[in-house]
């Protein structure tokens, strides 16, 4: 699909200057990681989902990594919490580079 729209807005210089950064670490355009930022922060939107459903959703998820970590590991509640973020993040990650590409 052709670009065709132009979007502008005003962000502060320091906001302006890790794009910037951002978009030379990933060797692509400003426009281009705005892009992909915008696109992938949509993809993670439900507009219309009650919070019935979004705790549903939520339950769902949860239990796809109940009981991942061992009960024999010794760890605190901080680096148990850690850890489990961490596999939902990897998870969440995976899920997002195998996904189709949307087409809009």
């Amino acid at each position: 699909m052709a670009k065709t729209e132009v979007y502008s807005w005003r962000v502060d210089p320091d906001l302006k200057q890790s794009l910037e950064e951002a978009a030379r670490a990933q060797k692509t355009s400003v426009g281009g990681l705005l892009e992909r930022i915008a696109r992938e922060w949509l993809g993670t939107q439900r507009p219309n989902e009650d919070e019935e459903a979004l705790q549903r959703r939520l339950r769902m998820e949860v239990m796809k990594v109940v009981g991942t970590i061992r009960s024999g590991d010794r760890y605190g509640s901080e680096q148990v919490k850690e850890r489990f973020s961490a596999r939902l993040m990897e998870k969440h990650r995976r899920r997002q580079r195998d996904a189709p590409p949307r087409s809009d």
